[in-house]
This record gives C-alpha cells, sequence and structure tokens, in this order.
C-alpha cells in the first residue's frame, strides 16, 4: 500500500517550523499585550455544541464536520471551530462569574471542505474572545488587537472592512424583507440556496456561487434595517475605530458563515492580495451561550488561519531567513573520542547552548560540511591532541577564525560569547 498524508492535510518540516514558531510567538505575545489568557479545548466535542451552536443550516454542520460515533454510542465530532466549543467551556467553570474574560487560543480545526491554497481540512487558527462584554469599545479593541498582529509581522496595506447584521429586535424585519426578495429570484440561486431560502435565509448571503452573490447584490441590505440601538452601536464601534487611527470602510454585503453573530460583523483584508484577500474575520456572538443552554452573555471575537497568513508572509517576502537549529556543531576524531565529545555536548546544552554531535564517524572535512549546512556559528572540535592537553578548538564558521579553549573553561567562554 502506498500511504499518503490525508487529502487536505499537510506535513510541517524542520525547515518551515521556525516560520511556525515565530508566527505563533507574535500571536501570544500580542493577545498578552492586550489582557487576554490562553484558552486550550478537547480535539473532539459532543456534536450537540456545533449544531446547537454553529447552527443546523451552516456549511460546516451540514456538510463540513468529521462526525462519528465512539464505542459507548456518543455522537462526536473533531473541533471544525472554536468558539462553540470555548463557550461550551465556559458554561463548565466559574470564570464569568467575575467578567469580562478576555480569552485566546491557537489550535487545530477540521473541516471536510475542498481543499485550497491556505486552506485545509486541518488548519490552525488563532482566535480571540472576550465575554461579557457588551460595549462597542471591545468590538473595536479585537479589531485593533488583530490589526496590531498582522502589522508587526509586516503586512501595512491592510483594509478593514465593517458591517453590522441586527440584533433580534431589527433582524426579523430584515429577514421579511430578504425572503421576499429572495423568493423572487429563487430560479437564480443554486440548490444549496434554494435548499437555505427555507431554513435559514440570511445563510444566502454568505455563498460565494456567482450566480448567487449577483443576486444578492441587488436585495436588502441588513444596514437599512438597523434599529437605533444596533445603528448607535455601530457607530461606536466606528468612532473608537477613529480614535485608534484604524482606517475602515462599511460593506452593507459582509456577513459571517456561523448563525451565532449578531450586530457586528467585521473582516480584515491584505490589499495586495486582491479578490481573496481575507485573512481574518469576526464579530459579535451575544446569543451564542444562551443557545447553549446557558445564561446570555454577550461576546466578541475573531479567527485568524495562521496557513493562509503565512502563504501571505511568504508572497510579501516577510518571512525571516533561514536560521540555523543548533548554537554549537561538536566533531570529533575518531570513535575513541566519542565518550569525552558526548561529556563536552552535554556541558554546553546544560549551560543553555543548542548543540549538534556527530554521530556517523566521519572525517572533519565531512564533519564541518554538515556544520556549515546546518549553518551551525560554532563548531568544537576535538581531536587526541586536543584531549591530551584538555582543550578543544572552537572555530567561527563566518570568519574562520580559531582559537583553543580549555574543556573545562567552554561552557564559561560561550556563555560570555553569547551575552
Amino acid at each position: 500500500m502506498d500511504l499518503q498524508r490525508p487529502r487536505g492535510t499537510q506535513d510541517i518540516l524542520p525547515a518551515e517550523t521556525p516560520i511556525w514558531h515565530r508566527v505563533e510567538a507574535a500571536a501570544h505575545r500580542v493577545a498578552q499585550s492586550y489582557g487576554y489568557r490562553e484558552i486550550r479545548t478537547p480535539v473532539f466535542e459532543h456534536v450537540e455544541v456545533f449544531r446547537r451552536g454553529v447552527g443546523d443550516a451552516t456549511d460546516i454542520v451540514e456538510k463540513e464536520m468529521y462526525e462519528f460515533e465512539d464505542r459507548g454510542g456518543r455522537r462526536l465530532v473533531l473541533r471544525p471551530e472554536s468558539t462553540a466549543a470555548v463557550a461550551r467551556a465556559l458554561q463548565q467553570t466559574s470564570l464569568l462569574a467575575e467578567p469580562p474574560v478576555r480569552l485566546y487560543y491557537i489550535q487545530s480545526h477540521f473541516r471536510y471542505e475542498r481543499p485550497q491554497s491556505g486552506r485545509l481540512r486541518q488548519h490552525t487558527q488563532f482566535g480571540v474572545e472576550a465575554w461579557g462584554v457588551l460595549g462597542p469599545i471591545a468590538d473595536a479593541e479585537v479589531i485593533a488587537l488583530a490589526e496590531s498582529l498582522l502589522t508587526e509581522l509586516g503586512l501595512k496595506r491592510l483594509v478593514v472592512r465593517l458591517n453590522s447584521i441586527g440584533c433580534t429586535d431589527c433582524r426579523p424585519r430584515y429577514r421579511e424583507a430578504l425572503v421576499s426578495y429572495l423568493s423572487d429570484h429563487r430560479e437564480e440561486l443554486c440548490g444549496d440556496c434554494q435548499r437555505r431560502l427555507e431554513r435559514n435565509p440570511l445563510r444566502v448571503l454568505d455563498c460565494k456561487v456567482p450566480g448567487c452573490q449577483a443576486v444578492v447584490a441587488g436585495g436588502p441590505k441588513p444596514l437599512d434595517y438597523l434599529c437605533e440601538a444596533c445603528e448607535t452601536h455601530l457607530s461606536g464601534v466606528e468612532a473608537a475605530l477613529e480614535a485608534l487611527g484604524i482606517t475602515y470602510e462599511r460593506d452593507g454585503s459582509l456577513v459571517r458563515g456561523l448563525d451565532y453573530y449578531s450586530r457586528t460583523v467585521f473582516e480584515i483584508g491584505y490589499e495586495k492580495l486582491g479578490a481573496q484577500s481575507t485573512v481574518c474575520g469576526g464579530g459579535r456572538y451575544d446569543g451564542l451561550m444562551e443557545a447553549l443552554g446557558g445564561k446570555p452573555q454577550p461576546a466578541v471575537g475573531f479567527g485568524l488561519g495562521l496557513e493562509r497568513l503565512i502563504l501571505t508572509l511568504e508572497a510579501e517576502g516577510l518571512l525571516p531567513p533561514g536560521e540555523s537549529p543548533v548554537d554549537v556543531y561538536v566533531a570529533y576524531l575518531g570513535e575513541p573520542l566519542g565518550p569525552e565529545a558526548m561529556r563536552i555536548a552535554h556541558m554546553l546544552r546544560e549551560a543553555g547552548q543548542r548543540v549538534e554531535m556527530e554521530a556517523l564517524g566521519r572525517s572533519l572535512k565531512a564533519q564541518l560540511r554538515r556544520a556549515q549546512k546546518l549553518l551551525a556559528p560554532f563548531v568544537v572540535i576535538l581531536g587526541p591532541q586536543e584531549l591530551e592537553r584538555g582543550v578543544v578548538v572552537v572555530r567561527n564558521m563566518k570568519t574562520s577564525a580559531q582559537a583553543e579553549v580549555p574543556i573545562e573553561q567552554l561552557a564559561e567562554a560561550f556563555h560570555n560569547q553569547t551575552a
């Protein structure tokens, strides 16, 4: 059998993991600078967490979940998104006893969909969520957090698209107008949207089929049906963004693909990517906790796919240059010197150095080639004569300069070199 990795997944190889480390470190740093704390939820959950939280009529629940039955007959699903999972976790803890609760996550999601560039069946998402916060300042803060991360990574020409899809008071009027309009254009809609028209017409707004997009473009917009409270909330978000110097544009056609959203929705795009410019999206989901059987809790947040972000950074030449996985390469001449070379490597590791030691008994020339390939800054060379005198030769691989250093002073020498 020719075993291949499953379609829509990827192997992240050692040459690529430093890129992930850099992006993930930036995400941790920026989220924590805003007072957010990390949460990690199970890879699998009971299927009802997402049926009730995300919505039965969404593409995720209808088509994309990896759903299975365990040996106890329970219906479980690999985590397709994290917001509903976080809401479930909050219901089982006392965290919400003292709001606000600011959380972030970096974890894998699983969706059975057609793999595309930067959009895989297993993908990693960075997301933040502020729970127990009702006002527009919180919406602006999560947008600012997302823009801070993208800017720190080097993306400068960002576009914030902003919309409001209303609340439980004003959305029924918009829904009624939308259904009336879409019913008149039913035959122009795709099969999925014809079904959505019966079950959840707002999902038609998120369809990517060109014919459906053309129909939606001529229809009613949520902004035209907002109640006074929703209009005031949106104006408050805009005022806060302006105070932060964040440019934005209202986009009356913008919606999000999950049922739990209300009021504010937004996307952040990178202008130079063109039609597929979106790198981040989110909004407010004040009704999610109640949909999962808990007490109502206002909340706002966003999600950002790391695979797509890394592809964007690569396209813009913003990835860091290759770096060595080691600080020191320990080379030695002859098998009898192996134990002492191992002691030297162990001593350097205990002193905080990243060390690779020769393992194949190659010639010194071959060992130096290996160190050069690894981009190791320094090579420690141990030969019979050096061992007899209790020293090693330390070679600077950039300058080719060499110096003898007593073995017992080696750790201190490297500490002084890197201090």
